[in-house]
């Protein structure tokens, strides 16, 4: 089970998913190359041995990258699993990198630095669950 994001391009002005226009559509991220080299400055061991899906470890948790082989990029999911706020970090630096934004799968909204409500509120359903 994995708490999943999705890095994607949004206009400047929503603050909500609920506020993306039903005919968006999200300029890509970039051309395949220029995406992982982005995601490697970003992120310097990440392991991109498998271009289409990277990984990333931290001492607690691991994140799959589902970048996928299409060229432009449109956008990257994240499957992170484990636990510690030490995986937010990372996530947000990509986002950064990529000119991008966060949007919290299970929650259905974006998320920003600082807020942890949902990262946190699927370690607790996961545990529940599992």
């Amino acid at each position: 089970m994995s708490w999943d994001v999705l890095l994607l391009r949004l206009p400047d002005d929503v603050t909500s998913v609920h506020e993306i226009p039903t005919d968006y559509t999200p300029d890509p991220l970039g051309q395949r190359r220029d995406v992982l080299a982005a995601v490697a400055r970003a992120c310097p061991d990440v392991d991109l041995s498998d271009p289409d899906r990277g990984e990333l470890s931290g001492r607690t948790w691991s994140a799959g990258l589902n970048i996928g082989a299409k060229d432009p990029v449109d956008s990257i999911m994240l499957h992170i699993r484990g636990s510690g706020d030490d995986v937010l970090p990372p996530v947000f630096r990509l986002a950064e990198a990529l000119e991008c934004r966060v949007i919290d799968c299970a929650e259905g909204d974006l998320i920003t630095p600082g807020h942890t409500a949902g990262w946190h509120g699927f370690q607790q359903f996961r545990d529940r669950v599992v």
